[in-house]
């Protein structure tokens, strides 16, 4: 005898939802819903207020597609398009857009109190770089135990960090003097 039970009457198990297709952004042909549209010809002349369906003969008579670019208006607004050349054009839109947007990222430097003028140097070249790429650049400094008494030296160093940067950088955020770890941010110069 089976322990499993039918939940509900006539269920036959469970219901599985195929995934449903992202759908486009216009729409396109026979999906439009509209008795009536206004009409815009492949050029971007005005047609009229005309019928779905003359709108769709038109479109197929063309050979291009019937497309429902602004759905909200009253009728709605079609266009007579290539459709598949549309997508493609917004497509490489889209990507040179990508393209062009840079997201800038925070970069950390770890530094001492007593790190030496060579290492500093390398330090602040490579917060040159950072700052070149559009990158924020942190510096943090961090003391340990009884270090913390030499926090303005610390302090020291950041100033001195920050008039090695001023024509790159400007200061775009310092932690409060106390504790065991300070940091200065440096976000690059606008340029002008």
């Amino acid at each position: 005898m089976s322990t499993f039970q039918n939940s509900g009457s006539g269920d036959r198990g469970p219901r599985f939802k195929r995934p449903q297709q992202p759908p486009d952004a216009h729409r396109i042909n026979d999906r439009i819903i509209a008795r009536e549209v206004r009409l815009i010809g492949d050029g971007g002349e005005q047609l009229g207020i005309v019928q779905t369906r003359d709108a769709l003969l038109r479109a197929e008579q063309e050979g291009l597609d019937l497309v429902e670019v602004s759905p909200e208006a009253k009728p709605p607004v079609c266009r007579l398009m290539d459709y598949g050349k549309f997508k493609y054009r917004e497509q490489k839109r889209e990507a040179e857009a990508r393209k062009k947007h840079h997201e800038s990222s925070l970069k950390e430097l770890r530094i001492r109190y007593r790190t030496d003028v060579g290492d500093l140097e390398t330090k602040l070249k490579q917060a040159r770089d950072f700052l070149a790429e559009g990158n924020k650049v942190k510096f943090s400094m961090r003391f340990k135990g009884r270090e913390a008494m030499y926090l303005s030296l610390g302090i020291e160093k950041f100033n001195l960090i920050a008039q090695r940067l001023a024509d790159v950088a400007t200061v775009d955020e310092k932690s409060p003097a106390y504790g065991k770890q300070i940091h200065i941010v440096f976000a690059p110069a606008k340029t002008k």
